[in-house]
C-alpha cells in the first residue's frame, strides 16, 4: 500500500463525511438563521427556542435522509472491504 493509496482513501472519507454532514449541517445553519432574526425582531431572547427548532430540524432531516445516508456510508465501507486483496498486493 503506497501514500497515494493512503491519500486516496482519506480523500475519499472527508468527501462522504461532508456528503453527509452537509445537508444536517446546512438546515441547523438555516433554522439557527431564521429563529435569530425572529429573536432579535421580537426581542424574545430564550436559549431553547433556538435549541428546539433545530433539534426538530435536525430530526426532520435525519428521517428523510438517513436512508441515504446509511446507503452512502455502506457503500463506501464495502469499496473499501473490496478493495483490501489489492491493498495487500501492492
Amino acid at each position: 500500500m503506497s501514500d497515494n493509496d493512503v491519500m486516496h482513501i482519506a480523500v475519499q472519507a472527508m468527501i462522504l463525511g461532508a456528503k453527509l454532514a452537509g445537508p444536517i449541517l446546512i438546515v441547523s445553519l438555516v433554522m439557527g438563521f431564521i429563529i435569530s432574526l425572529l429573536q432579535s425582531v421580537t426581542q424574545v431572547q430564550e436559549m431553547t427556542l433556538t435549541f428546539v427548532p433545530k433539534l426538530v430540524a435536525v430530526a426532520v432531516i435525519l428521517l428523510f435522509m438517513g436512508n441515504w445516508m446509511m446507503h452512502e456510508m455502506v457503500a463506501f465501507t464495502t469499496e473499501m472491504i473490496r478493495e483490501i486483496p489489492e491493498m495487500i498486493q501492492k
